[in-house]
């Protein structure tokens, strides 16, 4: 099989200003190599910050501006290091193509679908709008979009994620590249989507006879697409080697700790196993230790219902129910997983238990805590029962606010509910409770850019226990991080759990993750609970089609291994 691609002692580095007269730079990659067959498709795996992104952003120069790169990138025998950026720019799209994790930050918001799908078609292969108009239109239907010819017209915006995925691929695909680029494109996707995107990618690759390098942070992911791995850690790579041999008998202990911190289906631990542990020896706990079954109920939602109203035609609207009469108890100590597929409603219903959606004026339910009714609590009530219901949203990012410092953070919550004396006993609350996620004190001065994501996600958990809270609503709270740094949070909210008595609604489209943190699983489609069962019983014996449907496309890894498909 002929070399497609071969990347031979990269290095890239950062020009990070300048110190004492002298230019500092940060080296990201260290010397990778690697190459890319023919019709094969290549896995570069990693945590955040292992260069993998850089080293295939490298491929066509879609670096910034600081960057600087040494060794070959050799395309069919031509080195893109020494192309120009006119050349680069005919093989940008055409012969090389990428598709990107967050497809809402790659897709123009002010174009429809048509022109972004068009523009490609016209630039690089000369056709006329006409023309491209209805290559735009096969391309969506090959991409699996339903009624193409209507969708053509819509706006990014008026699309889901996974749908907006495929009109990436679909950009990517217009000019039939030989190699397509795919950086974590299902990162942010529930499980089912995940594995749609997954096949389409792999059906696409086969029918049009293309190479493919795929980004990702999950072995599971990878196992499944993936002929060949090379997984980086710290810009090298630790290892390289066919898929097969990667999951039967890996060899470095970095790979070996990748593929054994992933919450598994088939095991009930105490604990997560986290790189560092893994690589140091360090063997399991055995397994978790059941909760009382007799605990009080803290929470108790009774027929919750929220409704959208949609405009229709010039003066009309239509009800959209969001959901539609959830119910369920929450018992102190306890982890209720509420898992579904994007639009499942899951996220609405964990909003409007915390008013963040007002619930249906005239038959919203009741959400009792403490013996009152929240959804009936005045303004004033409401301020001071909030102290004891919390929650932690998915992309820390966008959750803290990016002029204030942790310490600015951690005591504005205590400020607006009159908790500590003075700002030094505030302080010294908020140094406390970084030490008990994971941080010191020195983070108190720093911003949140100055963060990983998954230190952002535990400032966002020491937000919330600033207030002493009795439950916690997480929702997608672990969805975008490491498979690593999720083993990490996972554990903590396990520890905290344990030390202060919490109760979470813990949310995610991730039915591993729920079984290892949940004792009770609440199963959402459209709006409807389709399922309730105890963990482990939901697990071993589902009763819906629909539940069978969400397990049945939880990753497994390289189904030729007996140990991946745990």
């Amino acid at each position: 099989m002929s070399t497609l691609l071969s990347i031979q002692d990269l290095q890239v580095a950062f020009r990070m200003g300048r110190e004492g007269g002298q230019m500092r730079r940060q080296l990201a990659v260290k010397g990778v190599s690697f190459d890319v067959p023919e019709n094969s498709t290549v896995a570069l795996v990693g945590e955040s910050g292992s260069g993998k992104s850089v080293t295939a952003m490298s491929i066509l120069n879609l670096l910034p501006s600081n960057a600087e790169r040494q060794g070959r990138i050799l395309f069919q025998g031509r080195d893109l290091l020494q192309t120009s950026l006119p050349e680069l720019q005919a093989l940008r799209g055409r012969d090389i193509a990428c598709v990107f994790q967050d497809p809402m930050s790659s897709l123009n918001p002010v174009f429809t679908v048509a022109e972004q799908i068009m523009e490609p078609l016209i630039k690089h292969l000369g056709l006329s709008r006409r023309q491209a108009l209805v290559r735009a239109e096969e391309l969506l239907n090959e991409v699996g979009i339903p009624e193409p010819k209507r969708r053509l017209q819509a706006y990014p915006h008026e699309m889901s994620g996974g749908q907006q995925q495929r009109v990436m691929i679909a950009v990517a695909l217009a000019c039939a590249p030989k190699l397509l680029i795919a950086d974590e494109p299902t990162t942010a996707l529930d499980v089912t989507i995940q594995r749609q995107v997954m096949d389409l990618l792999a059906r696409l690759k086969d029918t049009h006879k293309m190479s493919l390098l795929f980004i990702s942070h999950d072995l599971g992911v990878v196992g499944e697409v993936s002929d060949h791995v090379v997984v980086m850690r710290h810009g090298e790579v630790r290892e390289s080697a066919p898929v097969a041999q990667i999951f039967e008998a890996p060899q470095d202990a970095y790979t070996k700790a990748l593929l054994a911190c992933r919450p598994s289906l088939t095991e009930n631990p105490a604990r997560l196993l986290v790189i560092d542990d893994h690589i140091a020896g360090r063997t399991a706990q055995g397994a978790a230790a059941a909760k009382k079954a007799d605990a009080p109920v803290v929470l108790e939602a009774r027929g919750l219902r929220k409704s959208f109203f949609l405009k229709q035609g010039l003066f009309g609207k239509r009800e959209f129910q969001a959901v539609k009469g959830v119910s369920f108890q929450l018992r102190k100590g306890h982890t209720l997983g509420v898992v579904g597929e994007s639009g499942s409603g899951k996220t609405t219903m964990g909003l409007t238990l915390l008013r963040l959606h007002e619930p249906n004026a005239a038959d919203g339910g009741e959400v009792l805590f403490d013996g009152r009714d929240l959804l009936k609590l005045g303004t004033a009530d409401w301020l001071a029962m909030r102290r004891r219901i919390q929650v932690v949203f998915q992309n820390p990012y966008a959750s803290l606010n990016p002029r204030f410092t942790i310490a600015q953070t951690l005591r504005e919550p205590m400020e607006i509910h009159g908790l500590g004396a003075s700002t030094a006993e505030r302080d010294a609350t908020a140094v406390a409770l970084l030490r008990k996620v994971g941080l010191d004190e020195s983070a108190m001065a720093k911003y949140p850019h100055e963060f990983s994501g998954g230190q952002r996600q535990r400032i966002a958990i020491a937000r919330c226990l600033t207030l002493k809270p009795e439950v916690l609503v997480l929702d997608e709270a672990v969805s975008a991080l490491d498979v690593s740094v999720q083993a990490q949070v996972l554990n903590l909210l396990k520890d905290l759990q344990d030390e202060f008595g919490l109760s979470y609604i813990f949310i995610s489209h991730d039915l591993a993750v729920v079984k290892f943190i949940s004792d009770e699983v609440l199963v959402m489609q459209h709006g409807d609970v389709v399922e309730q069962a105890p963990t482990a019983e939901l697990i071993a014996s589902p009763r819906q089609d629909y539940t069978r449907r969400l397990l049945g496309a939880v990753p497994r890894g390289y189904h030729g291994s007996a140990g991946a498909a745990a």
